[in-house]
């Protein structure tokens, strides 16, 4: 006997139901030039920032064929590339929460997966980084503004 999908969907572990009604954002592997870090080397020479993004919006009725229909990726790419303009961060830490704060200033966003690596920070490793995700805070109904 088959299942209703919607007994199959409220099986799933984790967020799988909990994603339901989102539309996801996705910038992939944006390299920037930085300067970024904490030693005076880093301080010294700019270094390349791999920067992901994964943004959830609200998946409602379908939208119209126009891009003030949607939550667009351009200001997110744009924010991305001002931020590590705007002059030394110390920490990926610091740039990473500064990216997701911009993608949440969008209140259409309910949350925000950012990813920054440093590609160049060892000559064995592909990478390091960190990787943060925020959430629009609960408004005080218990609903996300």
């Amino acid at each position: 006997m088959n299942k209703p999908l919607s007994d199959f969907a409220a099986s799933l572990p984790g967020d799988a139901v909990d994603t339901a009604g989102l539309r996801r954002l996705l910038v992939r592997d944006l390299v920037l030039t930085a300067s970024i870090g904490i030693y005076e080397h880093e301080k010294a020479a700019a270094q390349r920032v791999r920067i992901n993004l994964d943004i959830a919006v609200d998946d409602g009725p379908p939208a119209a064929d126009r891009i003030d229909a949607v939550v667009s990726y351009e200001p997110m790419v744009l924010a991305a590339r001002e931020i590590v303009a705007a002059g030394h961060i110390e920490l990926l830490e610091t740039l990473a929460e500064r990216l997701a704060a911009r993608c949440l200033a969008d209140p259409r966003v309910r949350s925000a997966r950012v990813r920054v690596e440093k590609l160049d920070a060892f000559p064995d490793a592909a990478a390091v980084g960190v990787e943060i995700e925020r959430r629009q805070p609960a408004s005080p109904a218990g609903g996300v503004h």
